[in-house]
């Protein structure tokens, strides 16, 4: 690693994101700190600032939010779009059918006129950003409750959000909270809403090493998805699906490299990420390890060994199911491997070291925030510490979390739904299901409700046990399978297209769904008046502590969380040690290979014959490596990343393409609470192994001449 821009000689420069040590921070672009830019330069960074953010060429304007949960990278001068495999999975998986099954076999649209709509899939630009702390404070936000807050930003961001659609209605402003609520910045977008699938890979390649691999390394996975914004042919506007609606002509697009990338490379990744926490308290990560994490994967097991059942019987049922399973598993995962690091690495120690460190800096400093009381904010997570874990418990079980269609619609009829029928005669008034039967299957649905009802009634104290489990037991004996049965066999809210009347009959009153329903809300009620009663305090308090560690290192640059807008991160391309481990910086097909030879024992590295076919050469042509002469698949960079960054593109000192970032390691899956400079490292797919299947394996010629790629 490079000198840094500053000493490590404070242990809190380890243990807070107002450090910035070796190349973590994800960097808000508008205020970007001339210390932090200084250091890009240093590192090898070759392009002018304004090139990142002011200029109408600037790099930020290649890049989207896709579909509000990951990132993409524009390419071309007629809208083509990169991201993750496991970013278009949906998408891919809504155009499947058993006959064509694109999931599993792959696409391409070999025109235009090919290229595959999806409803409701949207991407996002950047236009600008700016501080909006003062005018919110002098608007008094610091004198009102969470609730008033609320109220505060919502109607700002409704006043900006007016004035920009006066210039083009799809514009849009979104204010969020930074540093734990003690700034705030309004983010100006706008939003394409005709997105269409171009090209994805076979599922054997887009998802190469399945669960195996997830959040491992070495990686071989071809992570990407290609997808066209659409706009208006009149006005060149962005606009709903039309079929007479033509390729966007955006202001720029990211040069694609062929040159590849040695050790030590500046590596740049801009993107949207998701949420991170590493200014919060040692309580705060206790938390999340005991009340969120463990029963979290604890949960995902039970459903997922269920789904994987049904699955592997049914081809039809894997489809529907496939997008499903590979984001619940992905958490799953996630959550264990974050709970091994927190433990292994000591974090919440590290961090309770720092805190006493902060309580002796405000005891002598007048700039220290007085409402700071660690010991109130210990007590406060200790109250809602059991209440916490059981709310985890009912969202895994109970929510869309659990991908169960039953409990789905029991909450969701429980929370209201929109009315229809005749405005003026509440008895001609109803609810109704949308039809989404392609998106279920009933055994499967039945089946892994059956063993959450079970699993939730063993881990969570009885006082959080919703009413119907007595009736269970009364009346079916304690069979969740029968209640599940039940439930599909008789209650109104399981029947496609029924009209479930506003006004209530005693009749309906009985059925097992609505009483279900009712249960839900009372016990989600029970659960978070427990959690609501400390909420606002535990909020406030680090709020605090955040404020307290700004101020306290505030000769140092700062960098807030991240909360789904854009930011940029900046390191090297290279690999790390462990234990005696040198991990290397990137795979090659050879590697690649190799794993599909384990095929037999292990279905994850299973491919078509083509696929090894393709792999298994000496010569790559034009898409060797020069250092390693054959072709990279993968490869390594220290960049500071994680949940939404996925689809990212990882940029090179001149501003040109090199990869997509899809994944972390597993050494480092506490990175979203504590970065760990020596071991934290982002995966990133090779430009070339997308530009090499695209050629070799879909002849996608064209695509490869519209991105300048001869």
């Amino acid at each position: 690693m490079r000198k840094t821009l500053i000493t490590l000689q404070l242990i809190a420069a380890l243990l807070t994101p107002a450090a910035l040590h070796a190349d973590e921070g994800m960097w808000t672009l508008f205020d970007l700190p001339d210390a932090v830019f200084n250091q890009m330069r240093a590192e090898g960074f070759a392009m002018p600032k304004e090139m990142l953010y002011d200029d109408s060429l600037a790099l930020k304007n290649s890049v989207v939010n896709f579909g509000g949960y990951c990132t993409g990278a524009v390419v071309s001068p007629m809208g083509l779009l990169l991201t993750n495999h496991h970013c278009g999975f949906e998408s891919i998986r809504s155009h499947s059918t058993v006959e064509h099954d694109y999931m599993l076999n792959g696409f391409y649209a070999d025109s235009l006129g090919a290229e595959l709509p999806n409803e409701g899939l949207f991407v996002s630009f950047t236009l600008s950003q700016q501080d909006v702390t003062q005018r919110l404070q002098n608007l008094g936000i610091d004198t009102l409750d969470a609730y008033g807050k609320t109220l505060l930003i919502d109607s700002l961001q409704g006043a900006m959000t007016e004035s920009a659609k006066a210039r083009d209605s799809s514009m849009y402003v979104e204010i969020d909270a930074y540093y734990e609520g003690n700034a705030y910045y309004a983010t100006t977008y706008q939003r394409y809403e005709d997105v269409r699938l171009v090209y994805a890979p076979p599922k054997s390649m887009g998802k190469f090493g399945g669960e195996t691999d997830n959040w491992m390394w070495p990686r071989q996975t071809c992570d990407v998805s290609v997808f066209r914004v659409y706009v208006d042919p009149e006005t060149g506007k962005p606009a709903r699906y039309n079929p007479r609606n033509v390729p966007m002509k955006p202001r720029t697009w990211l040069p694609v490299s062929m040159e590849g990338y040695k050790d030590g490379d500046f590596a740049m990744i801009m993107g949207t990420p998701g949420s991170t926490e590493r200014y919060r308290s040692s309580y705060g990560i206790q938390e999340m390890r005991d009340a969120i994490n463990d029963p979290m994967q604890q949960v995902r097991g039970v459903k997922q060994e269920v789904m994987k059942r049904h699955m592997d019987a049914s081809e039809e049922v894997r489809i529907k199911y496939d997008s499903k399973y590979a984001q619940s598993s992905n958490y799953w995962k996630n959550a264990i491997g974050m709970n091994k690091c927190i433990d292994s690495i000591g974090i919440v120690r590290m961090k309770q070291a720092y805190e006493a460190r902060i309580r002796q800096w405000a005891d002598t400093c007048k700039d220290a925030p007085r409402k700071l009381d660690m010991e109130l904010l210990g007590r406060l997570y200790a109250k809602r510490s059991e209440a916490m874990r059981a709310f985890t418990f009912f969202a895994e079980t109970f929510t869309r979390r659990s991908n169960c269609e039953i409990a789905i619609r029991a909450m969701k009829y429980s929370n209201g739904m929109p009315v229809k029928g005749a405005e003026k005669s509440l008895r001609k008034q109803y609810v109704q299901f949308d039809d989404n039967s392609d998106k279920w299957d009933m055994e499967l649905d039945k089946d892994v409700f059956a063993a959450l009802l079970s699993n939730y009634r063993r881990q969570v104290p009885e006082k959080y046990h919703p009413a119907f489990y007595k009736k269970i037991d009364e009346d079916f004996g304690g069979d969740y399978a029968a209640y599940a049965k039940a439930l599909w066999d008789n209650s109104i809210l399981m029947r496609q297209g029924a009209r479930i009347p506003v006004r209530m009959t005693r009749r309906m009153k009985k059925d097992l769904g609505i009483e279900m329903s009712m249960a839900l809300v009372e016990t989600l009620a029970d659960i978070k008046l427990v959690i609501d009663e400390t909420g606002d305090s535990i909020t406030e308090q680090e709020r605090w502590l955040c404020l307290a560690k700004l101020r306290m290192e505030q000769d140092m640059p700062h960098y807030s969380d991240a909360n789904l807008t854009m930011r940029m991160t900046y390191g090297q391309v290279g690999g790390y040690s462990i234990g005696g481990y040198n991990s290397g910086y990137y795979t090659t097909a050879r590697s690649m290979v190799a794993k599909m030879a384990q095929a037999e024992s292990n279905a994850d590295y299973l491919a078509e014959p083509l696929m090894r076919q393709l792999l298994d050469r000496d010569d790559f042509g034009v898409f060797n490596d020069s250092i390693s002469r054959t072709l990279n698949l993968c490869f390594l960079t220290n960049n500071d990343i994680t949940g939404g960054n996925s689809g990212s593109p990882v940029i090179d000192a001149k501003g040109r393409l090199t990869g997509l970032a899809f994944d972390g390691n597993w050494d480092s899956l506490s990175a979203d609470i504590f970065f760990d400079s020596t071991l934290a490292r982002c995966i990133c797919v090779d430009i070339r192994y997308i530009l090499y299947l695209m050629r070799h394996w879909a002849h996608a010629d064209r695509l490869l001449e519209e991105m300048g790629v001869r």
